[in-house]
């Protein structure tokens, strides 16, 4: 009898740790399937805003880049199309005359003028951020040399995404024709969005043709008047750092400075 009831208990014992094991089979497979989901799941989210934000890099900025965008950079903030949105500078700062100045890239000085009779709005937000210092130390993010030939600068993210805490419309002094000759200076905005003009800017630096959108053309403030050859053989020369038609480029650019009078 005493031989049975232990002979019992240890097929009871056997059972208890069978089921055990089991259970604890169980739950790694249970935690597995939970983790290559977590992993897989963590995986697309990562693939779509990689993804999202290379469209949105690459379709920044005037024309029409490699994505086939017309696109261009929007603030932080997308504003309300057809409303400033913040603290926007008054037009009458630009005082309805030509302002001169120098914008200094890489050690290149480039001579300027910003019409303020033709632009007054975008002119009076330039030079109230130009006097500011708000460009000093910013970067020109985006360099096409395909279709449209322009340096893009003033964002201080240096994404193509940042802005001056406000935005700001109409489009001004757009050309007719959709013609940008070299030398142009001119403001980024979204596609489409006449009000998302905020720092963000650029130059052509060969004459260009960017086709309007919905909002129009894109607002002209003004012109380089000099060094746009010494920007070209030392920065544009070079090309983008992957060697694409549209993209970052390839030397590092950074406004050192921004004095308009």
């Amino acid at each position: 009898m005493a031989a049975n009831d232990r002979q019992a208990r240890e097929e009871r014992a056997r059972l208890r740790t069978y089921k055990a094991r089991q259970e604890v089979h169980r739950r790694k497979q249970r935690r597995r399937v939970r983790d290559n989901v977590i992993a897989g799941g963590a995986l697309v989210v990562v693939l779509v805003l990689a993804v999202a934000a290379q469209l949105f890099y690459f379709s920044g900025g005037p024309g029409t880049p490699a994505a086939e965008s017309t696109e261009t950079p929007a603030p932080t903030e997308t504003p309300a199309a057809g409303e400033n949105q913040g603290d926007v500078p008054s037009p009458d700062l630009a005082e309805g005359r030509t302002w001169t100045g120098t914008i200094t890239i890489n050690g290149v000085p480039l001579g300027v003028e910003l019409d303020g009779a033709a632009a007054p709005q975008a002119v009076a937000s330039e030079i109230t951020l130009a006097q500011s210092g708000f460009y000093d130390g910013t970067t020109c993010h985006r360099l096409t040399t395909s279709g449209i030939f322009v340096l893009q600068c003033g964002d201080p993210e240096g994404t193509g995404t940042g802005g001056p805490g406000y935005s700001y419309g109409p489009v001004e002094n757009a050309p007719a024709d959709d013609l940008y000759p070299a030398g142009t200076l001119a403001m980024a905005r979204q596609g489409g969005n006449a009000h998302s003009m905020g720092s963000q800017f650029f130059i052509v630096y060969e004459d260009s043709t960017i086709p309007s959108d919905a909002a129009g053309g894109y607002t002209v403030l003004g012109r380089v008047t000099s060094g746009l050859d010494q920007l070209q053989a030392s920065v544009i020369s070079a090309g983008t750092a992957d060697g694409a038609g549209d993209g970052a480029p390839a030397v590092p650019v950074t406004i050192e400075s921004f004095t308009v009078q």
